[in-house]
């Protein structure tokens, strides 16, 4: 198998920014960091930086829809943050529904024996990673080689 470049998977909210990337196969994502943000200017920019220094060629953004489907404020929000990303880093934007993630990566997490109360940071990285595992999973189907 060859490596393919990266792909970076964003959890966008009000306060903090979680951050995942996949491994060089496109098999799985895991949580890279957490951006806590300051302003759009800079929040961009700091994306921009981490993609660029891991060589991602797309950023996959979790988008926030209503429980029917439909867009709400905070999706509205992040597609307007996600253009402004585009326009900055060069690198095609994809949207992923992220409906119930953040219950997923508590879940997650609290079964790993992790406490999450006080560790949004964490959480934010593992619902990024999980927006980005769900958009890997139907990338690319697995050969039946």
């Amino acid at each position: 198998m060859t490596a393919k470049p990266r792909i970076i998977g964003l959890d966008i909210g009000d306060a903090r920014i979680g951050v995942a990337i996949s491994d060089p196969l496109r098999i799985t994502a895991a949580g890279l960091d957490t951006i806590i943000r300051k302003n759009t200017y800079a929040d961009v920019a700091a994306v921009v930086e981490m993609a660029r220094r891991h060589g991602a060629v797309q950023i996959v953004v979790g988008l926030p829809k209503n429980m029917d489907g439909s867009i709400g404020e905070q999706a509205q929000k992040v597609q307007s943050f996600a253009r402004k990303l585009a326009r900055s880093s060069g690198l095609p934007i994809v949207y992923e529904d992220e409906r119930l993630t953040t219950i997923s990566a508590i879940r997650t997490l609290t079964l790993q024996g992790v406490k999450t109360g006080h560790n949004k940071e964490l959480v934010d990285r593992q619902s990024a990673a999980i927006i980005l595992q769900k958009f890997l999973d139907q990338s690319e189907p697995p050969s039946t080689a």
